[in-house]
C-alpha cells in the first residue's frame, strides 16, 4: 500500500526519497525491519493472550528428558508468523503481483488449516487434532490452485536467452528474448540445465502438449503436499522448524533477487522470471518473521508454532521454490525436511515389514522423526537444532552454489 502512495506522492509532488520505493531492494529492507519489529515487540502480547485463553499444548507422554515441563506452553503461536509476514508484504509490497497474490493466499490457507488443527487439539481435546486426510486434501486443494495459476495465468512467463547476432553491414546486435509461457524447470548440477515437464508427453504428438498441465498440476500437488508436511514433522524441539525454515527462505530470497534481475541471471545464464523480483519483499518479511519468532521459540520455548505455523511454512517455501523454478533443488535444500520425513516412513515401513515377517515389529531409529533419535541418545535439544542448522546452512550454501556448478 505504502509502495502506491509514495509513487503517487512522486509524481504529484516529487517528494524527496519518495523515489525509494520504487526499489524491491529497499522495500525488502523496510520489510524485514517491520517484521521483526512485530514479531518481537508483538508476539509477547499474542502469547499473553494464548495464555490467558488457555491456549496451551497437551504433550504426549515419549519419555522425552524435559517432555513434561513442556505441558501448557502456549500454541498457536503461528499467528505471530503470518501476522509479522503479511502485515510488511501489505505495506511494502506490489500487490497487483500475481506471485504475490499467491503467496498471501497460500499463507492465508495453510494457516486456516493448521489453526483448525491446532483448535481441535487445543479446544475439543482431541490430540490427532484434524483427521490426516483432511490435511491432506487441504494441501492437494492448495497445490491444485496453484499449479493452474502458474500454468494459466498470463503474466507467469519467463524470457528466452538474448541472442547476439550480426547484421549486414557487420555490426553486432543483441536481440532481448520475448516473455514465453513456459513449464521449464532448473536442473541442479547439469550443463543446459532446463527440464520442459511438457517434454513428458511430447512424444505423444505435437497437439499433446497443450495437455501438459496434466503432467505440470500433479507435480506441483506433490510437491507442496511434501514440503508442507515435511516442515510439520520437523516441528517438535525448540526452535529447530523456525531455524531451519528461515535458512531455507533466506536461500530462496537469493534465487528470487538473481532470477528476476536482468543482469544477474544473463551473467549466471540462468532462466530470467519477469516480475518474479517482487518476490523478495515478501522473502525478507518472512525471514523476519521467523526469526524474530525464535525470540520466544528458542529454548527453553515460551511458545509453541503449532500447526498454525508448521504448515503455513511448508506450504510456503513449497510455493516459493516452484515459482523461481528451484522445486527440482528442494531434496538438497530442505534436507533437514526430508530427512525427517525420511526417518518416519523408514521407520514404520520397516516396523510393519518385520511385524509381518517375523511376527515382532522392529525399529531403525531409537524414534522417529529422526530429532528424537538424537534426544533419545541422550542430546540435549539445543544441540540437536545447532548442528541441524549447521546442516541447513551447509546444504543452503550446496544450493547457492549450483547456481556455477553444472
Amino acid at each position: 500500500m505504502l509502495t502506491y502512495l509514495f509513487e503517487y506522492l512522486e509524481k504529484q509532488y516529487q517528494l524527496p526519497g519518495a523515489s525509494l520505493f520504487q526499489f524491491s531492494t529497499f522495500r525488502a529492507g523496510m520489510a524485514i525491519l517491520f517484521s521483526l519489529i512485530i514479531a518481537t515487540a508483538y508476539g509477547k502480547r499474542i502469547i499473553v493472550f494464548l495464555q490467558k485463553k488457555q491456549v496451551g499444548e497437551s504433550i504426549r507422554d515419549l519419555g522425552l528428558e524435559g517432555q513434561k515441563q513442556k505441558a501448557g506452553t502456549p500454541t498457536m503461536g503461528g499467528i505471530i508468523i503470518i501476522l509479522a509476514t503479511l502485515i510488511p508484504v501489505l505495506l511494502f509490497a506490489k500487490l497487483d503481483n500475481i506471485y504475490i497474490i499467491l503467496l498471501i493466499f497460500t499463507t492465508l490457507w495453510m494457516g486456516v488449516i493448521g489453526f483448525i488443527d491446532d483448535y481441535i487439539k487445543v479446544f475439543k481435546k482431541n490430540k490427532e487434532g484434524l483427521k490426516g486426510r483432511f490435511k491432506v486434501l487441504g494441501q492437494i486443494v492448495l497445490g491444485l490452485i496453484v499449479g493452474a495459476v502458474l500454468y494459466f495465468h498470463p503474466e507467469v512467463t519467463m524470457r528466452d536467452h538474448s541472442k547476439t547476432t550480426i547484421t549486414s553491414d557487420y555490426k553486432v546486435e543483441v536481440v532481448q528474448g520475448s516473455e514465453i509461457k513456459s513449464t521449464m524447470t532448473t536442473v541442479p548440477f547439469f550443463k543446459n540445465n532446463e527440464l520442459d515437464y511438457s517434454s513428458f508427453i511430447s512424444w505423444m504428438g505435437e497437439g499433446v502438449v497443450a495437455y501438459s498441465w496434466l503432467i505440470f498440476i500433479p507435480i506441483i500437488i506433490l510437491i507442496v503436499t511434501a514440503v508442507s508436511n515435511g516442515a510439520n514433522l520437523t516441528d517438535g524441539i525448540d526452535g529447530l522448524a523456525a531455524g531451519s525454515s528461515a535458512i531455507i527462505v533466506f536461500t530462496l530470497g537469493v534465487f528470487a533477487l538473481v532470477s528476476g534481475n536482468i543482469i544477474f541471471s544473463d551473467y549466471l545464464d540462468i532462466m530470467y522470471i519477469p516480475r518474479v523480483g517482487e518476490l523478495l519483499v515478501f522473502v525478507t518479511a518472512f525471514v523476519g518473521a521467523l526469526v524474530g519468532f525464535l525470540w520466544y521459540n528458542a529454548f527453553p520455548a515460551q511458545v509453541f508454532m503449532g500447526d498454525t505455523g508448521s504448515l503455513t511454512i511448508g506450504g510456503v517455501i513449497a510455493v516459493i521454490a516452484i515459482i523461481v523454478r528451484k522445486e527440482l533443488l528442494i531434496p538438497i535444500l530442505c534436507g533437514i525436511f526430508f530427512a525427517e520425513s525420511l526417518s518416519v516412513m523408514l521407520q514404520v515401513g520397516y516396523f510393519k515389514y518385520t511385524k509381518r515377517k517375523t511376527g515382532e515389529g522392529k525399529r531403525i531409529f531409537l524414534m522417529s522423526p529422526l530429532h528424537h533419535h538424537y534426544q533419545k541418545k541422550g542430546y540435549h535439544e539445543s544441540k540437536i537444532v545447532t548442528r541441524f542448522w549447521i546442516v541447513g546452512i551447509m546444504l543452503a550454501i550446496v544450493s547457492i552454489v549450483t547456481l556455477k556448478v553444472r
